[in-house]
């Protein structure tokens, strides 16, 4: 069975009260379900874990390979235009994964057009709301029945 890691930044736990006409209303737990059906439907699993601590994430991605994570996706929030911290984990474990964003940050203020992990992503999934989530599964899934 696949198991997808799915990974929140920082300030994904006020989601659906943070900016709702920016990000949405839905809440963390509405992001996470709709992952998890998605997962489910496809017979993959799916774990979570958000944090508002970059070492926290940072272990979680380290913890990685001896869960036996196939793929992970990563909404990074705003260390995705910070974190070198976070793109040296990420090569380190060498997982492939998915850039997630509720918004579309290309749309956005300028510095939020610079990602320290899209390049070395398989892909980055932008401005498509709680939709970006199912869609990431997909994607997800996909690349891992490629192998």
């Amino acid at each position: 069975m696949p198991h997808i890691l799915l990974l929140h930044g920082p300030n994904l736990n006020l989601q659906g009260r943070r900016e709702p006409s920016v990000y949405g209303q839905e809440t963390l737990t509405d992001l996470v379900q709709a992952a998890r059906q998605a997962a489910e439907q496809a017979g993959a699993r799916l774990s979570d874990f958000q944090s508002n601590h970059e070492g926290e994430v940072i272990e979680a991605i380290h913890r990685s390979p001896d869960e036996g994570v196939d793929f992970i996706i990563i909404n990074p929030g705003a260390w995705t235009h910070t974190s070198i911290a976070l793109r040296d984990a990420m090569l380190s474990v060498q997982k492939p994964f998915i850039e997630l964003h509720l918004s579309n940050v290309f749309s956005r203020e300028p510095f939020r057009r610079h990602s320290y992990l899209s390049d070395i992503a398989i892909g980055v999934m932008s401005g498509f709301g709680i939709k970006g989530y199912t869609l990431a599964v997909q994607a997800a899934l996909n690349e891992m029945s490629k192998s």
